[in-house]
């Protein structure tokens, strides 16, 4: 099982960091967790380009996790030479922010229909939404997909994905502070992957621009703190703590201030990094 950072930044447009997208690789599949700016771009130097994702998983539904998931599944289909559906599971409300995104695509469709003989002749682009919810179970191949609960109020529902394969396991918490049912999620997993942010740096973005400082404030509550992802990591016995979607971004030669702030309450493994920093279990 491979875990890799297909995108580490946030809402915060950042010049070295893709939106908040991970990839899993587990069983012969290719499972992308939420499609952040960047994402086809940063598969493509993973190694996997849109085509060959087995599936997409969306934790929720703010627009920095979802704000390239139209590039994504149009790229699948000029690409793919036979028609192949793109599979998204995602929180109730998914199938209308797909059902929107397919009527913004509606002139790109017919512009490639009138284009390409092939296309036209072909069933169209094909996406297959399946909403769940937590305590759902599915298959993608032979891997398993158990949904869970996450707290990242007012933003409702937010949902987690534990992906089991091969006798190992990983955990996407998405955004979401720490909960019971995020400790459950998580309990002895292999690697634990958690956005987070860090208070300090965010009141110094606060003094560079007041205008922002209300709006920076309200950020603080619902998401997972540095410190609050290794009590996590601790609490629910994982072997590895992997930490994306900085906020704000990290920069070169920051990691062992961010490192610091999680090993005193984490034993374990801790990886963070660049977009395709991976990990393996």
């Amino acid at each position: 099982m491979k875990v890799t950072l297909t995108g580490t930044g946030s809402p915060i447009p950042d010049a070295n960091r893709a939106g908040p997208s991970t990839l899993v690789q587990c069983a012969g599949q290719n499972i992308l967790i939420d499609c952040g700016r960047g994402v086809a771009m940063r598969l493509v130097a993973a190694g996997v380009p849109a085509p060959f994702v087995s599936a997409i998983l969306i934790t929720h539904l703010h627009s920095d996790h979802i704000t390239d998931l139209n590039d994504l599944v149009t790229t699948r289909w000029i690409l793919t030479p036979e028609a192949t559906p793109t599979v998204i599971y995602g929180p109730l409300g998914t199938q209308k922010v797909v059902d929107g995104m397919m009527a913004m695509l509606t002139p790109d469709q017919k512009y490639r229909h009138d284009h390409h003989a092939d296309l036209r002749s072909g069933p169209g682009m094909q996406i297959i939404v399946h909403e769940v919810v937590p305590g759902d179970e599915f298959k993608i191949g032979d891997a398993r997909v158990i949904v869970g609960r996450t707290d990242h109020r007012p933003v409702t529902p937010s949902i987690g994905f534990r992906i089991e394969a091969e006798g190992k396991s990983v955990v996407l918490a998405g955004d979401t502070v720490p909960c019971d049912e995020l400790d459950a999620l998580c309990k002895n997993a292999d690697i634990y992957v958690q956005t987070v942010l860090r208070p300090d740096l965010i009141e110094l973005v606060k003094q560079f621009v007041p205008a922002l400082a209300s709006r920076s404030n309200d950020i603080l509550d619902y998401h997972s703190n540095v410190e609050d992802a290794a009590k996590t990591a601790a609490r629910a016995g994982v072997k590895t703590l992997m930490l994306t979607h900085y906020v704000p971004a990290m920069q070169p030669g920051q990691e062992a201030d961010w490192l610091a702030l999680a090993t005193p309450h984490f034993a374990g493994n801790i990886v963070l990094g660049p977009d395709l920093t991976s990990a393996e279990a």
